[in-house]
């Protein structure tokens, strides 16, 4: 588990677990299980991103908005998150949850899972994909000492959680992204790429991951460059 910081100013967080805060706080809905396949395009150049596994059918994505301080448009959230998954070569049959929630409940996980005072704008909660990771370098799952290690091809895929607090996203909006409606995008995508392996701890990553996130804000939210005043980072 790691905090992320985007210099010069935290704004994101990711808890690298291949346990969901989801499955610890409460059921949203019944999590499908399915058979595995390779589903990301070998061809693609990644940044050491672990490969994405799922049974046949195309990439899901629940949305659930538990709050009320900022209208929230899932459908198109959920449109956007899945264009995003497809642009990153994610195929088969998986399953990726983007939940907007309060300031309080954001101050609570950020506490619980990261160690932090307060709320933050986005938490992202990275599933199978660190177990499947473990299994596959020999190691114990944590699925309990007496089980025999479960054979990747039999692994249920749950990329993982995106947790968003738009009332954050909304006060932070006209020092980072500009609009609350692109922060939100941002924050969507940014967390996205973090269930799905890439980070901001080294330049070289920062880098790259944020000429991806406005590659994909340009080609799935904006359909164009990006307007004068977007930022990716926050000033001081």
């Amino acid at each position: 588990m790691h905090s992320c910081t985007s210099p010069p100013a935290t704004w994101c967080a990711t808890a690298s677990s291949p346990t969901s805060w989801l499955r610890t706080s409460g059921p949203t809905r019944p999590r499908q299980r399915s058979r595995v396949v390779d589903v990301v395009d070998p061809s693609r150049p990644r940044l050491n991103v672990p490969p994405r596994v799922g049974g046949d059918g195309e990439p899901e994505v629940f949305c659930a908005d538990e709050q009320r301080d900022l209208p929230v448009d899932l459908e198109r959230w959920q449109a956007l998150a899945a264009n995003v998954l497809r642009a990153e070569g994610v195929r088969g049959l998986c399953e990726l949850s983007l939940l907007f929630v309060t300031e309080l409940e954001m101050a609570e996980l950020n506490e619980l899972h990261m160690g932090a005072p307060g709320a933050t704008d986005v938490l992202a909660f990275p599933i199978d994909a660190a177990e499947a990771e473990m299994v596959l370098h020999g190691q114990p799952p944590s699925r309990g000492p007496d089980r025999a290690p479960p054979d990747p091809a039999d692994m249920p895929l749950l990329l993982g959680d995106v947790v968003l607090c738009p009332a954050v996203a909304a006060r932070q909006a006209p020092e980072h992204a500009g609009t609350v409606d692109d922060e939100l995008a941002l924050l969507v995508v940014h967390g996205i790429l973090h269930v799905l392996g890439y980070d901001h701890d080294e330049p070289t990553t920062r880098d790259a991951m944020r000429a991806r996130e406005r590659a994909l804000l340009q080609d799935h939210h904006w359909g164009g460059p990006a307007p004068e005043g977007f930022r990716q980072e926050q000033s001081e």
